[in-house]
């Protein structure tokens, strides 16, 4: 089968396609014959290499073994299934994630990291989804508690998991205010925002006369990045939440050991697949509580993975970049 893979670090241009065997399943594994799958940021940075520069290296040097299949998200139809499986029979359309390398003709996924999705949804609205809809739900709904009525600042609320956020906080009854680019103001406010200020051309913080209840944060603060700790944008983060009140990073990973400031709730977390989630999050889409908006989708080639990287590292940004093996 085909799989796209990684064989050196660095440009785009080091994806390759290579024939490699179709993945044996475990006994509580899925086969899926992958139709769609997306890129975030994390994909980026491996590809790259900057994860191997950064605090987080040695978490992540055992697992980048060359060559590598990037993407952890699929999208497709179940082929055949593990002995212990119970949920899934050859035939479903299912969505979810893998623990490594989406970018294949067939991936193996684990029963509990997926969901059947209905005929409305296409491969590519759940090729897109996973990552960006699961981070946003339990953001929310897991580590913010987030309650009807309560304001929100959603950093980047044009990008995936920023746009999916503003989504489920306004359809959950929160005020929402999202910072984004002056081009995306439009399509954010689309999305269901109260108000949206550019970032890089105002100062958030002294616009923001109310304090809020909860800041999702997933905004690329290079400073961020390179130290873990709260930069430019955490700092003014804290400067609006109330006291009490809850900032949530999935950028910041180091906040857990910032000191407590005004008996802030701050935590940096990573998605946790799980079927039930994803179940949630699917019935929305369903519902068209939520949408998961695709920039531009490409061909399953390297070429359409190296346009793929290429328009997700661009500006504007708006949503997901998707590849699919619908798109010629």
């Amino acid at each position: 089968m085909k799989a796209i893979v990684l064989t050196s670090f660095g440009i785009p241009e080091v994806l390759e396609e290579l024939e490699v065997p179709v993945p044996a399943l475990t006994d509580t594994q899925v086969l899926i014959e992958m139709h769609a799958s997306s890129i975030n940021p994390a994909d980026i940075l491996f590809r790259s290499g900057a994860i191997l520069q950064s605090p987080m290296a040695d978490k992540f040097r055992a697992q980048l073994q060359l060559p590598f299949v990037l993407g952890n998200e699929v999208a497709g139809i179940v082929k055949k299934v593990g002995e212990k499986v119970r949920h899934f029979k050859p035939g479903d359309r299912v969505m979810g994630m893998v623990d490594r390398g989406s970018y294949m003709d067939y991936v193996a996924a684990e029963e509990d990291l997926l969901a059947v999705i209905p005929e409305s949804l296409t491969f590519e609205e759940a090729g897109a989804a996973p990552t960006v809809a699961l981070t946003a739900w339990q953001a929310l709904f897991e580590h913010g508690r987030l309650q009807s009525g309560q304001r929100i600042l959603v950093q980047a609320g044009a990008g995936g998991v920023g746009h999916a956020a503003v989504q489920l906080a306004k359809q959950h009854g929160a005020y929402v205010i999202a910072t984004a680019r002056d081009y995306n103001h439009d399509f954010v406010k689309g999305l269901g925002a109260d108000e949206v200020f550019d970032y890089t051309k105002v100062d958030f913080a002294t616009q923001i006369t109310d304090p809020v209840d909860i800041v999702v944060d997933s905004a690329m603060d290079p400073s961020t990045f390179g130290t873990g700790l709260p930069g430019e944008i955490g700092k003014k983060n804290y400067s609006v939440i109330k006291n009490g009140g809850t900032y949530i990073s999935v950028v910041a990973f180091a906040i857990n050991q910032y000191p407590k400031v005004r008996d802030i709730d701050a935590c940096f977390f990573q998605a946790r697949p799980n079927r039930t989630d994803f179940e949630s999050i699917v019935r929305h889409m369903k519902e068209n509580k939520l949408r998961i908006h695709i920039d531009e989708a490409y061909p399953f080639t390297a070429e359409g993975l190296l346009q793929a990287y290429r328009k997700s590292e661009e500006l504007p940004k708006r949503g997901k970049v998707v590849i699919s093996k619908n798109v010629r």
